[in-house]
């Protein structure tokens, strides 16, 4: 027997063994990892068996699980050392643990299946820093999941479904990689990264993925929210000290949508917690879809260990809409508001004047429709440049030669001032010539003038890009795309 092992003492109670265990266990861990993670365990109702096993209470699956994987050798030990008879350490979950102190010590009252220390779990992570509850709220409960999915869940939004998303070149890609996360029944891509400007549709595919989910495995548990209600989300759970329950609720969901994810941009604490919830996640094989205003890999103020996280699964960008999609969402706007009033004509003017975002277009068609069924006047194409002219007068921005310049150059992962510098290697030539081409597209400056924004070239110099580039679209159907997706973000 070791020296500091303590024989069992005939009739003592199981609870002072209890009280001298976790005394040890706070020197042994110490006051941070104790606090969060072994103050709450509470001696259950069975107590010490005959079989030698010793049952103990948490409030949690996500604490049982946690304890288990951590502290269990080291608490069986420590138990041992108390008293020799113990052999195994059995922790339960009951939700009507409490995690209160000063009832650590009572017996809890439900049975729910037990798990042996040491029992594989996938939840990950690092500790949480809550200790005791506050005295202002009552001792955390496991509530049911429905209860913690209307609290934590924004409201999906009935409009935006599969069925009412248009789809053009420019989405597709993100279209396709939704419905396949939304149709499977296991993870696909993990996690599904969507990220576009603003008005471009990521919302409305997050909100699409939410219904079809709950329509199609209505037993799956969905939980969408900005990234701001999860920051204001796990403010307040340090504010009132009920950590543990922010990550139960979170790490308990089979399927979590983040939207806007660049608005947790410089807060360390929310992407600590982030993080550590979207690992435990992806270790339990839960499906994570997240959206954002630009890819992984650009966001700004983000760890990189969080932003390569993000880059693990499909990343997939939604482009700025062209022409023929704007049309086909102005007509299927239209047709589903019956908007009978509406000539084909105008429909085609917005979608070609106003190529900002899809809310600002189907806010324009908003507004001519109720401008003819409030005056009684019929649309036309004047009218509308009438109602719309705020909104026509902001589409209008003029495009700058630097601004195609500096957008060119980064596309092409060249220097900005090659642009005006006299290389002429192809890898320096040809994206200067792609500048030149969209300067003489986007912009109203005469050939003369796009020479010398180039570093002081001829007008026949600016010529022959443009005849160049014109003649690459026609054989080099990847190419034009190129040349088109630049020219779409130039425009937007």
């Amino acid at each position: 027997m070791s020296d500091n092992q303590h024989p069992a003492v005939p009739g003592e109670p199981l609870d002072v063994q209890w009280q001298r265990v976790r005394t040890r266990l706070r020197v042994s861990f110490g006051d941070a990892a104790f606090n969060s993670w072994l103050k709450p365990l509470a001696l259950a109702d069975e107590g010490l068996a005959k079989d030698g096993d010793v049952h103990l209470a948490v409030p949690t699956r996500f604490m049982r699980d946690w304890v288990a994987n951590h502290y269990s050798e080291r608490l069986r030990e420590i138990w041992r050392l108390e008293n020799a008879d113990v052999r195994r350490v059995i922790i339960h979950v009951r939700p009507t643990a409490s995690l209160q102190p000063q009832q650590a010590g009572k017996a809890m009252a439900a049975t729910v299946p037990a798990i042996e220390p040491g029992a594989p779990s996938g939840m990950t992570g690092r500790p949480g820093s809550a200790s005791s509850a506050a005295p202002s709220r009552p001792a955390l409960q496991v509530r049911d999941m429905d209860d913690v999915e209307r609290e934590l869940s924004a409201p999906l939004d009935p409009r935006f479904t599969f069925d009412s998303f248009i789809t053009g070149k420019s989405n597709e890609l993100a279209r396709a990689a939704a419905l396949r996360v939304a149709e499977s029944p296991t993870v696909t891509y993990n996690p599904l990264f969507l990220y576009g400007g603003v008005g471009l549709g990521k919302t409305h595919l997050m909100h699409a993925i939410g219904w079809h989910i709950r329509q199609r495995f209505p037993e799956r548990r969905v939980v969408y929210l900005s990234a701001e209600k999860f920051m204001y989300q796990f403010i307040r759970a340090l504010r009132f000290k009920d950590t543990m329950a922010f990550k139960e609720q979170f790490r308990s969901v089979d399927v979590l949508m983040i939207d806007d994810i660049q608005f947790i941009a410089g807060k360390e604490s929310t992407q600590e917690e982030f993080f550590h919830t979207f690992n435990a996640l992806c270790d339990q094989n839960r499906q994570i879809i997240v959206s954002g205003d630009r890819s992984p890999s650009d966001l700004e103020g983000i760890e990189e260990r969080m932003r390569s996280r993000l880059g693990w699964g499909l990343v997939a960008d939604i482009h700025p809409t062209d022409f023929e999609l704007r049309l086909s969402i102005l007509q299927a706007k239209a047709e589903k508001n019956g908007l009978t009033n509406i000539p084909q004509d105008v429909l085609e003017f917005l979608a070609r004047r106003i190529t900002s975002n899809v809310r600002e277009l189907e806010g324009a068609l908003n507004r001519i429709s109720a401008y003819a069924s409030l005056v009684g006047k019929p649309v036309t194409v004047t009218s509308a440049q009438e109602v719309l002219q705020d909104l026509l007068r902001a589409n209008d921005r003029k495009v700058t030669i630097e601004e195609i310049q500096k957008r060119v150059a980064e596309h092409y992962s060249i220097r900005f001032a090659d642009m005006h510098s006299p290389r002429r290697a192809r890898a320096v030539a040809r994206p200067r010539q792609v500048a030149m081409y969209l300067a003489k597209q986007l912009t109203s400056r005469s050939l003369p003038e796009i020479g010398r924004k180039f570093g002081g070239r001829d007008h026949t110099t600016v010529m022959h890009a443009v005849r160049k580039i014109e003649e690459l679209r026609e054989i080099d159907a990847a190419f034009a795309e190129d040349i088109d997706l630049l020219r779409r973000k130039l425009e937007s």
